[in-house]
C-alpha cells in the first residue's frame, strides 16, 4: 500500500475521526470533481482491501473455531456427566447414612431385648435414647491430594471430618479418641453394674440329650475373632471408598477380609458380616460398571478403562468386565468414524479412515491382552468383536468407495489401503485379512461386473464405427507416449507395429481395446481375493470375446483385400501379443492357471486366409 493509503488507514481508524468535518474539508481543498473521484476511488480500494483481510481472517480463524466449538461440547458433556456423578454419590452418601442409622437402630433393640427380656417400655426407651447417644464412631479418612491428614467423626445424627496439621498429630488425635472412647464405655458398664439389680434366676436343666452338643458346637463357632477394629470398620470403610472413588482400596479390603475368612467356619456372626459386605459389593460393582458404560467420556482411548477392569476382574466379574470393556470401545471407534469429515477426495478420505479405525483396533488389542491376560477364555469374545468392529467399518468404507460410484482404479487403491493396514495387526497374531475379504466380495464383485459391462459397451460403439485404417498419431511425441503406455502393459514389441513418422500399423478399435483391457487387469489384479478367481477370469474371457468376434465377423464380411490384410494383421496383434500377456500377467499375480483364457487364445488361433477368396477360417 502507498504511504498515502497508510495516512488514510490512520485517519480513518482514529477513533476521533468525523465523517461530516472530514467531507466537509476535502470539498473545499479539492480542485474539481477529478480530485473528489480520484479521492472516492482511493476509498473505496480501501474498503476493498479491509473486506478481503476480513476474510481472510475469517478463513484463517474458521478451522479453530470449529475446534473450539467441538472442545466446548467435549466439555459440555464431560460436565453433564460429572454433576451426573456428584449427584449420584450424594444419593449414596445418604443412603449410606439412612443404613447406619437403620444398622445402629436395629441392633440396638436386640441388644435390649437380650438384656432386659421384661423390663418396661419405659426403661427400654431410656436405655434406647442412652445407647443412641454413645453410636460414636471415629474412621481415618484415607489421603486424596490435596485434602490430606483427615478423620472423620461420626457422631448419631452427623458426622464431622476433621484434618491435622501433619500426620503425626492425626495420629495422636485417633490415639486419644478411641482411648477416650474406651474409658467412657467402660465406666458406663461400670455404673450401669451397680445401679440395674440383679435378680436370681432359676436355671433351667434341659432334658434334651442333643442340646449339650449344640451347645459344644455353638461354643466353638463363637471362636470366630470379629472384634478386631478393622473388621468392625469394615462396611464403613467400603462405603468411604466407593464414595472417595478409590476403587483399589475397596478391592484390597475385600480381599483383605476374604483371606482372613478363608478357613474360618461359617458363624452367624461371620454370614452377617457377609451379608452387610455383600451389600458394599454390589454397590461398588455397579459404580465400576458405570465408569465403563459408552454414556463416560470415550477421549481417553482404552487405557482409560483399565482401572475399572482391573477391579472388576479382582471381584471375579472378568466376564462382565470383558463384555463391558469391548462395549466401550465399539462405542469408542463408531464415534471416531462418525466424527472423521467426508473429504472431496475419496482416497484421502480413506487413508484417514482406515488410520483411525485400525490405529484404534490394535490399542484395543494391545489393552485387552494387557488386562485380561490371565482369563484366556475371554479372547473368543475379542475375536468376536473384532468382526463386527471390522463390519462397522467395512459399511463406512464402501459408502464412500463402493456407493458413491468411484472409478475402478480408484476403488482399487482404496482397498490396496485398507489391505496395507488390515496387515499391521498380524503383529499382534491377529489376521482380520479373511474377515475384510469376505465382507468386501459382494461389493467388489458387483463393482468388476459393472465396470466390465461398461468396457464391452464402450468396444461395442468403437466397433461399431470400426474403418479399419491405420493410426496417424501426427506428431512423435503421441508415438513416443503410446509406445510407453505398451510397455507398461507388458507389451514390450509394439514397435514392430510402428511405421515411418507417426504411423501405427493398427486399428484405432484395437489399440484402445489393447488398453483399456490391460488397465481392467491390473486393476481388477489389486482388488483381487481367492473368492473373485472366477468373477474377474469371466470377466476378461467376456471382453476379450467382444474383439476376437468383431474381427472374425469383419474378416468374413470384409470384400477388399487390402483391408482384409490389415485386419489379419490386427488379429495377430490379438492373438500373439495381447492375449499371452493378458494370460501371463493374471498367473504370475494370482499363482494359478488361466484356464479359460488358455481355451480361448486356443480356438482363436492365427487366421489363414486366401486373399482372392472371400471367407476366412479361424
Amino acid at each position: 500500500m502507498s504511504e498515502t493509503g497508510n495516512r488514510l488507514r490512520k485517519l480513518l481508524e482514529s477513533p476521533n475521526f468525523d465523517s461530516q468535518s472530514y467531507v466537509k474539508q476535502l470539498s473545499q481543498q479539492s480542485d474539481g470533481d477529478r480530485d473528489l473521484q480520484e479521492h472516492r476511488q482511493k476509498i473505496q480500494n480501501l474498503a476493498d482491501e479491509t473486506a478481503q483481510n476480513l476474510k481472510k481472517n475469517v478463513y484463517k480463524n474458521y478451522r479453530q473455531f470449529i475446534e473450539t466449538a467441538k472442545e466446548i461440547s467435549y466439555l459440555e458433556s464431560e460436565m453433564y456427566q460429572l454433576s451426573h456423578i456428584l449427584t449420584e454419590q450424594k444419593s449414596i452418601m445418604e443412603s449410606i447414612t439412612q443404613a447406619l442409622m437403620s444398622a445402629d437402630k436395629d441392633e440396638t433393640s436386640k441388644e435390649m431385648q437380650a438384656a432386659f427380656p421384661k423390663e418396661t417400655e419405659e426403661l427400654k426407651q431410656r436405655t434406647l435414647t442412652s445407647l443412641l447417644e454413645k453410636s460414636f464412631a471415629v474412621v481415618n479418612v484415607k489421603d486424596n491430594p490435596p485434602m490430606k491428614d483427615m478423620f472423620k467423626i461420626l457422631m448419631f445424627p452427623d458426622s464431622r471430618i476433621f484434618q491435622a496439621e501433619n500426620s503425626k498429630i492425626k495420629k495422636e488425635w485417633l490415639e486419644i479418641l478411641d482411648e477416650t472412647k474406651k474409658n467412657k464405655v467402660s465406666k458406663d458398664k461400670h455404673t450401669k453394674e451397680e445401679v440395674v439389680p440383679t435378680s436370681p434366676v432359676r436355671a433351667e436343666v434341659s432334658t434334651n440329650p442333643f442340646d449339650v452338643e449344640d451347645e459344644e458346637q455353638a461354643d466353638s463357632q463363637d471362636d470366630v475373632n470379629l472384634n478386631m477394629e478393622w473388621i468392625q470398620e469394615l462396611p464403613e470403610d467400603l462405603d468411604v471408598c466407593i464414595a472417595q472413588r478409590d476403587f483399589e482400596g475397596a478391592v484390597d479390603l475385600l480381599d483383605k477380609l476374604n483371606e482372613y475368612l478363608k478357613d474360618q467356619p461359617v458363624t452367624p456372626k461371620v454370614k452377617d458380616l457377609r451379608s452387610k459386605v455383600e451389600e458394599r459389593v454390589r454397590q461398588l460393582t455397579e459404580v465400576l460398571v458405570f465408569e465403563l458404560s459408552p454414556d463416560r467420556s470415550l477421549r481417553g482411548g482404552p487405557k482409560a478403562t483399565r482401572r475399572a477392569v482391573s477391579q472388576l476382574i479382582r471381584l471375579g466379574q472378568s466376564t462382565k468386565a470383558c463384555e463391558l470393556f469391548l462395549r466401550n470401545r465399539a462405542a469408542a471407534v463408531q464415534t471416531a468414524i462418525r466424527q472423521l469429515r467426508i473429504e472431496g477426495a475419496t482416497l484421502l478420505y480413506i487413508h484417514k479412515l482406515c488410520n483411525i479405525f485400525f490405529t484404534s483396533l490394535l490399542e484395543t488389542a494391545k489393552e485387552f491382552e494387557m488386562d485380561f491376560a490371565g482369563n484366556t477364555g475371554c479372547y473368543s469374545a475379542f475375536v468376536v468383536w473384532s468382526g463386527s468392529a471390522m463390519k462397522m467399518f467395512v459399511n463406512a468404507f464402501s459408502k464412500q468407495v463402493f456407493d458413491s460410484k468411484e472409478s475402478l482404479s480408484t476403488a482399487a487403491e482404496c482397498v490396496k489401503v485398507a489391505k496395507e493396514h488390515c496387515q499391521q495387526l498380524t503383529e499382534i497374531g491377529l489376521d482380520l485379512t479373511f474377515t475384510l475379504q469376505s465382507l468386501l466380495v459382494k461389493d467388489i464383485r458387483a463393482a468388476l461386473q459393472s465396470y466390465k459391462d461398461i468396457i464391452i459397451e464402450a468396444t461395442k460403439h468403437r466397433n461399431s464405427e470400426e474403418m479399419w485404417r491405420k493410426m496417424n498419431l501426427m506428431t512423435p511425441e503421441a508415438l513416443a507416449k503410446l509406445k510407453e503406455e505398451m510397455r507398461s502393459c507388458g507389451i514390450s514389441t509394439f514397435d514392430q507395429y510402428t511405421g515411418e513418422d507417426c504411423w501405427v500399423n493398427l486399428s484405432y478399435t484395437i489399440v484402445a481395446f489393447t488398453k483399456q483391457t490391460m488397465n481392467f487387469l491390473e486393476e481388477g489384479l489389486k482388488l483381487y481375493f481367492p473368492e473373485l478367481h472366477m468373477v474377474l477370469l469371466e470377466s476378461l474371457r467376456e471382453i476379450i470375446l467382444v474383439a476376437v468376434q468383431h474381427v472374425d465377423y469383419s474378416l468374413r464380411c470384409e470384400q477388399d483385400a487390402e483391408k482384409k490384410a490389415f485386419i489379419v494383421q490386427n488379429a495377430t496383434f490379438l492373438h500373439d501379443m495381447v492375449l499371452p500377456v493378458v494370460e501371463l500377467r493374471f498367473e504370475e499375480s494370482v499363482g494359478k492357471p488361466a484356464k479359460q483364457l488358455q481355451d480361448l487364445r486356443k480356438s482363436s488361433r492365427p487366421v489363414r486366409i486366401n486373399p482372392e477368396s472371400t471367407t476366412s477360417l479361424v
